[in-house]
């Protein structure tokens, strides 16, 4: 889900219209309060205080971005290309002009697993792979509404493997090749960047033949795990009982998750599980304040926790992998820069091999 989206959907009409009370602020208002704690971005000189004025503007300017992002890609050079069976198996790719093989980042799309398209990421990050010589492919998957996980887990791995079989076909190099998304999307992205090599060399299907591994992985408000008793652990509130953990364990009821039999799914499906001294380096940025959840926290909220990558980091240090972690509270420059300047640095410039490790 994206920022805009969260935030559209917190925002009601009274700060839509200017109000007499010009001196309503998060001092004062509750609701402006949780907003700020929420989305720290919007408080635009950075005082702590979160007036009316600051988050119209920030709704304002998250809309801009959205309207700039969505839909306004240029015409991938291949586009709605199947990589599977089902509907939703399809993929979108823009090739960098090169005369020698090029390295390839996927994108992969957010939206809690029910929602979102493969057209969601920035015309910058596009760009900017281009003109280094990095192409781009963006995915679509199985939504749990119909395909509970490990569907579109499985979905991820198949698209790179297919990615892959296409490398003579479409000029790309198989030994660099990264992902990275928002929320779900950096859910599997993690996923793929840690879990062990799907590729069956005995496959009679040549693309289950190819490697689903990658050699760099970029997370934005990531989940490194959908186990959600470790998310209540890890969280509080009620951040695990987002509405789309029903749908993903094709469960009715809170209870329901409480089944012994499905801690092999929880793990499976959760990065951080299959973390080894082997897998790539990450980017990560988190947006939510890093703090607890408020007493009224609904369910849902803190989905995007910085707690998920903060445990991500503290084990990937431990195993001394490579991985930055930005926070948009503390972070200055462009963010879609530094997370390209990652990838061009593991793309370009002779990072591991990850294809058959």
């Amino acid at each position: 889900m994206t920022t805009f989206h969260m935030f559209r959907g917190l925002l009601p009409m009274f700060l839509l219209v200017a109000t007499a009370a010009a001196d309503v602020t998060s001092e004062n208002d509750p609701r402006l309060k949780r907003w700020l704690q929420r989305f720290p971005a919007a408080d635009a000189n950075r005082d702590g205080v979160l007036t009316e004025a600051e988050a119209r503007d920030f709704r304002n300017r998250q809309q801009q971005q959205r309207r700039r992002t969505e839909n306004r890609l240029p015409e991938p050079t291949h586009a709605d290309v199947a990589y599977g069976p089902h509907q939703r198996n399809v993929l979108d790719v823009w090739l960098a002009e090169s005369d020698e093989p090029t390295p390839l980042l996927i994108y992969i799309h957010g939206g809690g697993f029910v929602g979102g398209n493969k057209r969601g990421f920035s015309t910058a990050i596009l760009k900017a792979c281009q003109d280094s010589g990095i192409s781009v492919a963006a995915i679509h998957y199985r939504f749990v509404s119909t395909d509970p996980f490990p569907a579109p887990q499985q979905d991820a791995a198949r698209a790179v493997q297919f990615l892959r079989s296409k490398a003579t076909d479409w000029n790309l190099d198989p030994q660099r090749v990264a992902a990275f998304g928002g929320s779900a999307g950096a859910g599997l992205s993690l996923w793929l960047g840690f879990h062990d090599d799907l590729a069956d060399p005995d496959s009679n299907d040549p693309v289950a033949r190819q490697s689903s591994r990658l050699v760099a992985v970029g997370s934005r408000g990531g989940q490194s795990s959908y186990d959600p008793r470790v998310i209540k652990d890890w969280v509080g509130g009620r951040a695990h009982e987002h509405p789309s953990i029903y749908k993903c364990y094709d469960v009715a009821s809170l209870d329901a998750l409480d089944d012994p039999k499905l801690q092999p799914l929880y793990d499976e499906v959760s990065a951080i599980t299959h973390l080894t001294a082997d897998d790539p380096p990450v980017w990560m940025l988190y947006s939510e304040p890093n703090a607890p959840l408020p007493a009224d926290a609904r369910p849902g909220q803190g989905i995007h926790h910085p707690v998920f990558g903060l445990k991500l980091k503290a084990a990937m240090d431990e195993l001394g992998i490579e991985n930055v972690y930005r926070h948009t509270s503390e972070f200055r420059g462009d963010r879609d820069a530094d997370m390209v300047q990652f990838f061009r640095r593991h793309l370009l410039g002779g990072g591991r091999s990850a294809a058959g490790s």
